[in-house]
């Protein structure tokens, strides 16, 4: 945690009543300058914080940015080893975090951005990530189970987000085999979950579960490519940047409780229930080739039950499948 993070969760946690630089700077252990400089940074970051002579410094009205304090105030269960981290920018939460990961990380580590600059999403597509659009996020899993099982891990992801959606923007969400969330017919979410494979346990060494929630619009709107396909929780008229830490603090918590007993599966009824493309004719999509057939169900572990033309069945474990336009054109 930043130094910046510590002033500002002390300031938060004495919120309406003055704390001198003094008593901050020996609670800290640092130097009143330093001390000095934090404030100045939150203060230039959006924090409305008065700084009164011989009275020292009071923070006068929760921030909207995201920060660890602001995520964990909405938490209304902690495990013990989450650890909340948040940056301005970063390349992508995914590679940032697997990087700590490969170092020893312990599983519990949250890396929350505002913006990425190389964000990715399946198959190395580029995840759009402005700053003051989304919120973007990855969580360091260390799981007790093998590579057949991860796939119960981006599944248990979606059904979280899901429902903090509909939790934080009272809006019905809905999920699209295998890991995006919809809102009115778009994508409004994004999962990745990325795992390293220990040899010799036959287990995962890690998972990293990264998460990408479009917000709001960006200024000046979606990229043409991207507008028809793409949504936001939010329009600019409803939209809070508080939530954004509300958001987090719920997917965190929602998740976990299915990763605590992720073989039990109790997110697969919320799965099955949410899908976007149950009865809907699709394409399966395997290279340059489009199959036509329609989507059935999904079953126990999660695959898409899928009948092609001929009547043949077949269920996916993964892959890529597009709905089919009306009119049957491709």
């Amino acid at each position: 945690m930043t130094t910046k993070d510590e002033v500002l969760g002390i300031l938060m946690r004495s919120q309406g009543r003055y704390v001198s630089g003094e008593e901050l700077a020996r609670r800290l252990s640092l130097s009143r300058n330093a001390v000095w400089q934090a404030v100045k940074s939150l203060q230039n970051e959006g924090c409305s914080i008065d700084a009164v002579t011989r009275r020292g410094y009071c923070l006068t009205d929760t921030p909207d940015l995201l920060s660890p304090q602001a995520v964990e105030k909405h938490f209304s269960r902690r495990a013990p080893c989450w650890d909340v981290e948040v940056r301005k920018t970063v390349t992508s939460t995914n590679t940032v975090l697997k990087a700590m990961a490969e170092s020893g990380a312990p599983e519990g580590k949250i890396l929350v951005a505002a913006e990425q600059t190389a964000g990715r999403g399946r198959m190395g597509r580029r995840f759009y990530s402005p700053a003051g659009s989304g919120v973007y996020m990855s969580l360091l899993l260390r799981p007790a189970c093998g590579p057949a099982e991860s796939l119960y891990i981006t599944t248990a992801a979606a059904v979280a987000v899901a429902e903090a959606v509909e939790s934080v923007a009272g809006r019905e969400a809905q999920i699209k085999w295998v890991n995006d969330v919809y809102l009115r017919g778009k994508k409004a979410c994004g999962i990745l979950t990325e795992a390293a494979f220990d040899m010799e346990t036959k287990r995962l060494s890690y998972a990293v579960l990264g998460i990408g929630v479009n917000m709001r619009a960006p200024a000046g709107g979606f990229p043409d490519e991207l507008e028809p396909i793409v949504t936001s929780v939010f329009g600019e008229a409803d939209y809070d940047p508080g939530k954004r830490n509300r958001i987090v603090a719920e997917i965190v918590e929602r998740f976990w409780r299915f990763y605590e007993n992720l073989d039990e599966k109790a997110f697969l009824k919320g799965y099955r229930e949410r899908s976007f493309l149950t009865g809907k004719d699709v394409y399966v999509v395997s290279g340059a080739e489009r199959r036509p057939a329609r989507a059935l169900d999904i079953d126990d572990e999660f695959r898409l039950h899928v009948r092609y033309e001929n009547g043949a069945d077949e269920y996916l474990q993964s892959g890529e499948v597009s709905v089919k336009p009306r009119g049957g054109a491709a």
